[in-house]
Protein backbone atom coordinates (compact mmCIF):
# COMPACT_ATOMS: atom_id res chain seq x y z
CA UNK A 1 0.00 0.00 0.00
CA UNK A 2 1.25 3.46 -0.85
CA UNK A 3 2.61 5.63 1.94
CA UNK A 4 -0.13 8.26 1.48
CA UNK A 5 -2.79 5.54 1.90
CA UNK A 6 -1.16 4.43 5.15
CA UNK A 7 -1.12 8.04 6.33
CA UNK A 8 -4.81 8.40 5.45
CA UNK A 9 -5.73 5.25 7.41
CA UNK A 10 -3.70 6.49 10.38
CA UNK A 11 -5.54 9.81 10.17
CA UNK A 12 -8.88 7.99 10.23
CA UNK A 13 -7.79 6.05 13.32
CA UNK A 14 -6.85 9.28 15.12
CA UNK A 15 -10.24 10.71 14.12
CA UNK A 16 -12.08 7.67 15.53
CA UNK A 17 -10.18 7.88 18.81
CA UNK A 18 -10.90 11.62 19.02
CA UNK A 19 -14.62 11.05 18.45
CA UNK A 20 -14.82 8.27 21.03
CA UNK A 21 -13.08 10.45 23.63
CA UNK A 22 -15.69 13.13 22.91
CA UNK A 23 -18.71 10.91 23.48
CA UNK A 24 -19.47 9.66 19.98
CA UNK A 25 -20.41 6.09 19.18
CA UNK A 26 -18.83 4.90 15.96
CA UNK A 27 -21.58 3.35 13.85
CA UNK A 28 -19.57 2.57 10.72
CA UNK A 29 -16.18 3.09 9.12
CA UNK A 30 -15.68 3.30 5.36
CA UNK A 31 -19.39 2.95 4.57
CA UNK A 32 -19.88 2.40 0.85
CA UNK A 33 -22.95 3.13 -1.25
CA UNK A 34 -22.72 3.15 -5.04
CA UNK A 35 -19.68 5.37 -5.79
CA UNK A 36 -19.65 7.01 -2.37
CA UNK A 37 -17.53 6.20 0.63
CA UNK A 38 -18.15 7.82 4.01
CA UNK A 39 -15.02 7.71 6.17
CA UNK A 40 -16.87 7.62 9.50
CA UNK A 41 -20.49 7.53 10.56
CA UNK A 42 -20.79 8.41 14.24
CA UNK A 43 -23.65 9.20 16.57
CA UNK A 44 -23.88 11.37 19.65
CA UNK A 45 -27.30 11.58 21.22
CA UNK A 46 -29.79 12.22 18.40
CA UNK A 47 -27.22 13.53 15.89
CA UNK A 48 -25.75 11.31 13.20
CA UNK A 49 -22.47 12.77 11.98
CA UNK A 50 -21.34 11.92 8.46
CA UNK A 51 -17.63 12.57 8.65
CA UNK A 52 -15.00 13.10 6.00
CA UNK A 53 -11.44 12.78 7.31
CA UNK A 54 -8.59 14.73 5.74
CA UNK A 55 -5.06 13.93 6.86
CA UNK A 56 -2.39 16.51 6.08
CA UNK A 57 1.29 16.89 6.80
CA UNK A 58 0.81 20.64 7.22
CA UNK A 59 -1.73 22.68 9.13
CA UNK A 60 -2.16 25.17 6.30
CA UNK A 61 -5.63 24.93 4.81
CA UNK A 62 -6.57 27.90 2.64
CA UNK A 63 -10.29 27.19 2.58
CA UNK A 64 -12.06 24.23 4.21
CA UNK A 65 -14.80 24.45 1.57
CA UNK A 66 -12.21 23.57 -1.08
CA UNK A 67 -11.37 20.27 0.62
CA UNK A 68 -14.57 18.57 -0.48
CA UNK A 69 -15.76 19.14 -4.04
CA UNK A 70 -19.46 19.51 -4.82
CA UNK A 71 -19.52 16.11 -6.54
CA UNK A 72 -18.19 14.42 -3.38
CA UNK A 73 -20.79 16.25 -1.28
CA UNK A 74 -23.58 14.86 -3.50
CA UNK A 75 -22.18 11.35 -3.08
CA UNK A 76 -21.93 11.76 0.71
CA UNK A 77 -25.52 12.99 0.88
CA UNK A 78 -26.74 9.99 -1.14
CA UNK A 79 -24.79 7.59 1.08
CA UNK A 80 -26.10 9.25 4.25
CA UNK A 81 -29.67 9.03 2.96
CA UNK A 82 -29.21 5.36 2.12
CA UNK A 83 -27.69 4.60 5.53
CA UNK A 84 -30.47 6.36 7.45
CA UNK A 85 -33.23 4.80 5.34
CA UNK A 86 -31.72 1.30 5.43
CA UNK A 87 -31.40 1.43 9.21
CA UNK A 88 -34.77 3.12 9.74
CA UNK A 89 -33.18 5.88 11.84
CA UNK A 90 -34.90 8.99 13.13
CA UNK A 91 -31.95 11.31 13.68
CA UNK A 92 -30.66 14.72 12.77
CA UNK A 93 -27.90 14.46 10.16
CA UNK A 94 -24.82 16.64 10.22
CA UNK A 95 -21.90 16.69 7.79
CA UNK A 96 -18.53 17.20 9.48
CA UNK A 97 -14.88 17.28 8.50
CA UNK A 98 -12.08 16.11 10.74
CA UNK A 99 -8.64 17.43 9.89
CA UNK A 100 -5.67 15.46 11.15
CA UNK A 101 -2.36 17.29 10.96
CA UNK A 102 1.01 15.64 11.34
CA UNK A 103 4.10 17.59 12.26
CA UNK A 104 7.18 15.51 12.98
CA UNK A 105 5.70 12.67 15.05
CA UNK A 106 2.90 14.71 16.64
CA UNK A 107 -0.72 14.68 15.52
CA UNK A 108 -3.35 17.36 15.98
CA UNK A 109 -7.06 16.71 15.38
CA UNK A 110 -9.52 19.45 14.47
CA UNK A 111 -13.25 18.67 14.28
CA UNK A 112 -15.33 21.00 12.12
CA UNK A 113 -19.02 20.42 12.76
CA UNK A 114 -21.49 21.38 10.02
CA UNK A 115 -18.56 21.82 7.63
CA UNK A 116 -20.91 21.83 4.67
CA UNK A 117 -24.60 21.71 3.96
CA UNK A 118 -26.37 19.29 1.66
CA UNK A 119 -28.38 21.79 -0.36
Amino acid sequence: MAEHNDFGKLGEQYAVEFLQKNGYDISYRNYRYLKAEVDIIAQKENVLAIIEVKARSTNFIDNVADLIPQKKIKLLVAAADHYVTSNNLDVEIRFDVILVYKKNNNFKVEHIEDAFYHF
